[in-house]
């Protein structure tokens, strides 16, 4: 069939099965926005293009589905920057498209121009600056299949206005073959049998489970090893979800903001089984010390991150989840009731706070996180902004299923949550989505209850008001001798009077005894709602 380059792209995404894109429009990629009015694909206009691709991410995370955000040329394309680099970092499947000047005005700095594929190159999977508007059909097909295979990732598609407008014959292709491209899924099976062996031989075993478990959806293959074998997990940032957090075997996050069980574990083992995981500094930032005392092993789908931060005894390439598979067929429990318990003891000895305690005029983060804990349900879908907040929810909400928990990990990315649960509701088809963030992270993205209020999403919104820059004020406190620097937002706005302008409720509360009673009023229906609860700006999350 005969169809412009725009067309071209449309038609490409509906045959990738796409059923929303989130973007915001501008001259450049104008004639993608005209042939978009002859689809059923359903387009998400954000209030900012960093919305858009935020809101792509958590679309993705909660579907599994490659997301989608379209920006036009220069400002736009740059506005999605942040977002890409966020996926990048957290292995998210993203394909951004960007319109670009005409070709003929490529490098001539012409109004709203930037080389966006230069400036994305060192955090995409791939992109591409489409010349030609013949090879549209194999870039998409590429782009979706690079972005959704091996370790997923972010790919950008940059196509001048004028190759938009070009017709020709369109065909798509049924195949990929990308040289250089052939991501090993099978583990090789001398290096599992390898595991076994150790994880038999193993006194002292720990997995550390990353948000690979969660990609390759190994959740349930991950559960039937810890119970079959009785090694106790600690989980990464990212991987919060791949084990229900308060069962026996979770440790809790490990890390600098992690949970004492779960650092004393992985730094006391003599085997430390790696999956899906890229041994980043927050979460292991003794790595050569942990391998000069444990046999390593590590299971990654992505080759260049094993040996990259951690010498490996046992490198595996491969998708987890089939690994897994072939290693529950061989492997068999350990000598390690012993190391079962001294966790267990532990576990006891190093509760967390409750945050019960009730405060003068504070709200205790975690008693509210406890609290919201026992009054939702294992499909509710929790998102957070990074912050005091992020590790506050990380360490004391009960996540129950995997691709519940969604918060930028890798390059801790403010303003990440509001337009992640944007993308996470819509994904997520009927589960209630609520966002929790701080005073300051909220408002690098509150344009977003714009886009909240257009498409009526029931998205509720929890801030830990303690009118500071909190994760920032904590650093400096304990790093910099108290010597606060630019850290005070003692001028924020009325939070609640904000979502009330955009015809949302909400409510402020300041002490525990109000807490549950508006966590019921928050969560009685599935309209938005905002709840502002005003902290102890002294409230420590370490």
């Amino acid at each position: 069939m005969r169809l412009t380059g725009a067309q071209a792209v449309i038609k490409a995404l509906e045959i990738e099965g796409v059923e929303y894109i989130f973007g915001y429009p501008g001259a450049a990629i104008c004639p993608f926005y005209d042939a978009l009015l002859d689809s059923g694909i359903k387009h998400i206009l954000t209030r900012n293009e960093q919305g858009a691709v935020h809101a792509a991410s958590g679309y993705a995370r909660v579907t599994g589905k490659v997301g989608v955000c379209v920006a036009t040329s220069g400002p736009g394309a740059t506005n999605l920057i942040t977002g890409i680099a966020t996926a990048y970092m957290d292995s998210i499947p993203v394909v951004a498209i960007t319109g670009q000047v005409s070709s003929e005005l490529i490098g001539k700095d012409v109004f709203q121009e930037a080389d966006i594929t230069g400036a994305t190159a060192p955090f995409c999977k791939n992109n591409y600056l489409v010349k030609k508007v013949q090879n549209l059909p194999r870039i998409m097909k590429e782009a979706f299949h690079i972005a959704g295979t091996g370790r997923p990732g972010p790919v950008l598609i940059d196509i001048p206005v004028d190759v938009q407008m070009k017709d020709f014959n369109f065909e798509y292709p049924e195949t990929v073959d990308i040289r250089g491209y052939k991501p090993t899924y099978k583990g090789h099976a001398l290096q599992i049998r390898k595991i076994a062996e150790a994880i038999g031989k193993a006194k002292a075993p720990v997995i550390c489970a990353g948000g690979g478990i969660i990609n390759a959806n190994a959740s349930g293959e991950l559960v039937e090893l810890a119970e079959r074998c009785r090694i106790p997990v600690a989980t990464t940032f990212m991987g919060i979800g791949s084990m229900p957090s308060r069962h026996e075997l979770n440790l809790g996050m490990l890390g600098s903001h992690g949970v004492y069980p779960a650092n004393y574990a992985v730094h006391n083992a003599d085997l430390v089984i790696i999956l899906g995981a890229r041994v980043g500094d927050r979460a292991m930032g003794t790595a050569r010390k942990i391998a000069e005392k444990a046999k390593i092993v590590h299971i990654d789908i992505d080759p260049a991150e094993i040996g990259k931060n951690i010498e490996a005894t046992i490198p595996v390439v491969g998708d987890v989840r089939l690994i897994l598979k072939d290693l529950l067929d061989i492997v068999a429990k350990g000598n390690v009731d012993k190391w079962n318990e001294a966790i267990q003891k532990i576990k006891r000895e190093h509760p967390l706070k409750s945050g019960q305690e009730s405060g003068q005029n504070w709200v205790k983060p975690q008693y509210l996180l406890t609290l919201l804990s026992e009054m939702t349900a294992e499909d509710d879908i929790i998102t957070t902004e990074v912050g005091q907040n992020q590790i506050w929810a990380a360490n004391y909400y009960n996540v129950r299923k995997p691709r519940t928990f969604i918060s930028s990990g890798g390059m801790g990315t403010m303003g990440y949550g509001l337009p992640s649960s944007v993308g996470a509701k819509i994904g997520s088809q009927g589960q209630r989505v609520i966002t929790v963030g701080g005073d300051g992270s909220f408002q690098m993205s509150m344009q977003e209850l714009g886009t909240i209020k257009q498409y009526k999403l029931g998205i509720k919104m929890i801030i830990f008001n303690n009118s500071r820059l909190g994760m920032v004020r904590e650093l400096q406190k304990k790093q910099y001798r108290g010597r606060y620097s630019q850290v005070f937002l003692d001028e924020n706005p009325d939070f609640v009077k904000l979502v009330q302008a955009y015809g949302f409720k909400g409510e402020r509360i300041t002490v525990n005894s109000e807490v549950r009673g508006a966590l019921e009023r928050m969560l009685a229906d599935d309209t938005p709602y905002l709840l502002e609860c005003m902290v102890d700006p002294e409230e420590p999350t370490l």
